[in-house]
């Protein structure tokens, strides 16, 4: 997008850069705790893990100053919440990730009036985050940093056993569980075999009727 939807100071993840100025190698150091977004800004995958909203989220971020802009440095911590994949018990797990961005000066026209949308044909500006106003906003690049810093089938440890494809009950709370099925690929020898007993019996019980006929005659 050219420029960056309005921001509003009062936004924890909305950055001031008037202190730091536009003279290039001007550092700056912040750090600021934050309460997790919710709803389409959540940080991180609906339904498999995320920060839950509210959550603090402490940030320490580097705002340096060089000649086309702000570039963003900056570390992310957090407590993430899901569901294991195989068992589908809760888990819970602190997470850690990193961040770089850069923010460009807005373009001037002739008059020195920021540029509402990029020239036409220029495809570059449809991926950069502008300065509005001496102000950044990090909701985007930190939405994007938290997902991409986690697992996209999440388990609750390495060697989860999952749950029990008859029954359903999770593995790991009783190791020497089994059912004892019979495997299928003797299913049907099993099967003969059975009848061949059955036919035997009959044919052992007829026989013993004709002798018992016999000694009553």
């Amino acid at each position: 997008m050219a420029l960056n939807a309005r921001l509003d100071h009062r936004d924890p993840l909305v950055f001031d850069t008037h202190e730091l100025g536009r003279r290039p190698g001007a550092l700056q150091r912040l750090t600021r705790t934050v309460d997790a977004p919710s709803g389409d800004a959540a940080l991180g995958l609906p339904g498999v893990i995320k920060v839950p909203s509210g959550a603090p989220v402490r940030l320490e971020i580097r705002l340096e100053s060089v000649m086309e802009g702000v570039l963003v440095t900056g570390t992310a911590r957090a407590v993430v919440e899901g569901e294991c994949v195989r068992c589908l018990e809760p888990l819970e797990r602190e997470l850690e990730t990193d961040f770089q961005e850069m923010f460009s000066y807005a373009e001037t026209d002739n008059r020195g009036r920021a540029k509402a949308e990029p020239e036409d044909g220029d495809e570059e500006d449809e991926d950069r985050l502008f300065i509005e106003d001496g102000l950044i906003g990090l909701e985007p690049v930190l939405r994007d940093a938290v997902v991409l810093a986690l697992p996209m089938q999440p388990v609750c440890r390495d060697d989860c056993p999952g749950l029990c494809s008859e029954c359903g009950v999770r593995l790991a709370d009783d190791p020497d569980h089994q059912h004892g099925a019979v495997d299928i690929r003797w299913a049907a020898l099993q099967g003969l075999a059975d009848s061949i007993q059955d036919s035997e019996k009959d044919d052992m019980s007829g026989a013993e009727a004709g002798v018992d006929e016999k000694q009553e005659k």
